[in-house]
C-alpha cells in the first residue's frame, strides 16, 4: 500500500488564515458602531487588498436607497461630495436590479448607463458589491470595493466569510435592535392578537368620569339679612342643632333705636299740632282750612314711626324652624355690614342629605337623570357610596377656585345617618355606553382636536 503524500500548507495561506482570525477576533472586541465603520473600510486590506472601501446603509430595514456612512483613508464623511454621491445612487440602482445577500461583480459595461460617465472618476477599473447579510436574512448594509484588476475568486469567498462575521458584529453592537424585545411568537399568532387587540376596542362599556363631590345639606332653609346693618353678635356656634324661636345673631341697634325716638318725637309734634288746629277750627277759619293737612302730616309721621319699629323689632334674627345651623364661622361675621337679602346662615335637616358634584367642563359627559354614581369619601377611604344623579345644571360655573364645572346634584342610595354635612371626596359618574376606543382615547382626541381643525 503506497502512503499519499500529504503537502503542508503554503507560508501565504498561513498567513492568510491567522489575519482572518486576528480581524475576526478584533471585531468581536469592538464596542460601538463607529469602531466597526472604521475597522471595515480599513482594516478589511489587510486580508483583501483593494484601492478604495466605501461602507453604506439603509436608513431604514425596508429602504432601497442606500447612505455612506465611512470610507477608506478619510477620518470625515461628506455626503455632498460627488464621489460618495455618485456611490450612494450606484448601489440603489444595482439593489433596485438585485437585491440578492450574494457578491456581486460590477463593471463599466455593467453599470447603469445615467452613471456610467463617471465610471472611470470615480473607480479604478472593477468595482465588488459586498452586503453584509445577518444570519436573521436581513442586509444591514454593505461594502463597495474598488481596485484596479479582476477580483479573484478566493477574494471573493474571504469576502463572503468576512462580511457574514461584519453583520453579526454590526447587528450585536446596534443599541436600538438590542432594545427591541422579541415576542418569539409566530406571525399568524401575531395577527391573531393584532386582531383580538383591534376587536376589544369595540367593547361597549359605560363611559364615567371623576369629580369632586360633597356632601351637603337637601332644601336647607336660608338665613339671610332682614335689614341694611352690621352683625354685633351671633348667638349661636356653627353646627349647632336650634329650636325654632331661637335668636341666631344681632344688628348694632344704635342707629335704629335713634331713628325710632326721632320719629316717635315728629308725631307727637305732628298731633299736637293737628288737636291745636282742630280745636281752633270752631272760631278760626284758617285754622280750620289746615286740619286736614295737619291730619296728613300725623299720618305720614305715624308711618315714619311704624317703619323705624319694625326695622328695630329685626335687630334680632331668629330661628323659623329647628334645624342644624350651618355658617363659616363667627369672626367671619361679626362687625360686618350686611345688605337686606344677604345669605348668611343656612337650617338644614342632618336626616337630609344629598351629594353636590363639580364637573369639570373638560371632563364632562353626556348625563342623564337617574344614571348611577359612586362616591368616595375622604372620611372613609375603604368604603364606596352608591347614589343616583337627581338634577345637572345646563350652564356651566364659575366654582371659587376659578375653574369651570357644572353643578350636579345626587341622591345618596342608603341611609343619611352615617354621614355629615361637609364630607368631601371624589364621584365617579356613569354615562352612556360607548366603545372602549371612545372611553380610552376621548381626552387625547379632544387635546388634539383644536390644533387640527376638526
Amino acid at each position: 500500500m503506497i502512503a499519499a503524500e500529504v503537502k503542508p500548507h503554503s507560508p501565504q495561506t498561513n498567513q492568510a488564515f491567522s489575519v482572518l482570525l486576528q480581524l475576526e477576533g478584533m471585531i468581536r472586541a469592538a464596542q460601538t458602531q463607529q469602531e466597526l465603520q472604521f475597522f471595515f473600510v480599513n482594516e478589511t486590506r489587510r486580508l483583501v487588498p483593494y484601492r478604495q472601501a466605501i461602507f453604506l446603509i439603509p436608513p431604514t430595514s425596508s429602504a432601497k436607497s442606500y447612505q455612506v456612512l465611512a470610507a477608506s483613508s478619510v477620518p470625515m464623511v461628506d455626503r455632498t461630495v460627488p464621489l460618495m454621491q455618485w456611490a450612494e445612487r450606484l448601489i440603489r440602482e444595482l439593489r433596485q436590479i438585485s437585491s440578492g445577500p450574494d457578491i456581486r461583480h460590477i463593471t463599466e459595461a455593467e453599470c447603469p448607463a445615467d452613471l456610467r460617465v463617471d465610471w472611470k472618476e470615480f473607480t479604478q477599473g472593477f468595482g465588488l458589491w459586498c452586503p453584509l447579510k445577518h444570519p436573521g436574512g436581513q442586509i444591514l448594509g454593505g461594502l463597495w470595493l474598488t481596485q484596479d484588476r479582476p477580483w479573484a475568486d478566493h477574494e471573493t469567498t474571504v469576502l463572503q466569510r468576512l462580511s457574514e462575521a461584519y453583520a453579526y458584529a454590526w447587528r450585536a453592537v446596534d443599541r436600538s435592535a438590542s432594545r427591541r424585545w422579541h415576542w418569539g411568537v409566530s406571525r399568524t399568532t401575531m395577527w391573531i392578537i393584532a386582531a383580538a387587540a383591534l376587536g376589544a376596542l369595540a367593547i361597549p362599556i359605560p363611559m364615567s368620569t371623576l369629580a369632586p363631590a360633597k356632601i351637603v345639606a337637601k332644601n336647607p332653609l336660608i338665613v339671610s339679612a332682614p335689614i341694611d346693618g352690621v352683625i354685633a353678635e351671633i348667638l349661636v356656634l356653627p353646627n349647632t342643632v336650634v329650636s325654632e324661636g331661637q335668636v341666631l345673631f344681632r344688628f348694632e341697634d344704635t342707629t335704629f333705636r335713634s331713628e325710632y325716638e326721632v320719629t316717635e318725637r315728629n308725631l307727637d309734634v305732628a298731633m299736637a299740632q293737628y288737636r291745636r288746629a282742630a280745636q281752633g277750627s270752631f272760631g278760626d277759619a284758617e285754622q280750620k282750612a289746615d286740619v286736614p293737612l295737619l291730619k296728613a302730616e300725623v299720618e305720614l309721621r305715624e308711618t315714619e314711626r311704624n317703619y323705624a319699629h319694625e326695622r328695630l323689632a329685626k335687630i334680632e334674627v331668629k330661628a323659623e324652624q329647628a334645624g342644624l345651623l350651618l355658617y363659616t364661622d363667627k369672626s367671619d361675621w361679626i362687625g360686618k355690614p350686611v345688605v337686606v337679602g344677604q345669605r348668611i346662615m343656612e337650617l338644614a335637616n342632618p336626616q337630609q342629605l344629598e351629594v353636590r358634584i363639580d364637573l369639570p367642563v373638560e371632563d364632562a359627559i353626556v348625563l342623564r337623570e337617574g344614571a348611577s354614581a359612586t362616591l368616595f369619601l375622604n372620611a372613609n377611604p375603604f368604603s364606596s357610596v352608591p347614589a343616583t344623579i337627581s338634577h345637572a345644571s345646563y350652564h356651566a360655573e364659575v366654582l371659587p377656585n376659578n375653574t369651570l364645572a357644572y353643578r350636579v346634584t345626587a341622591q345618596l342610595e342608603q341611609g343619611s345617618s352615617e354621614f355629615r354635612i361637609g364630607w368631601q371626596g371624589s364621584a365617579k359618574i356613569y354615562g352612556q355606553q360607548v366603545m372602549l376606543f371612545t372611553y380610552l382615547f376621548r381626552r387625547p382626541i379632544s387635546a388634539v382636536r383644536p390644533w387640527i381643525g376638526l
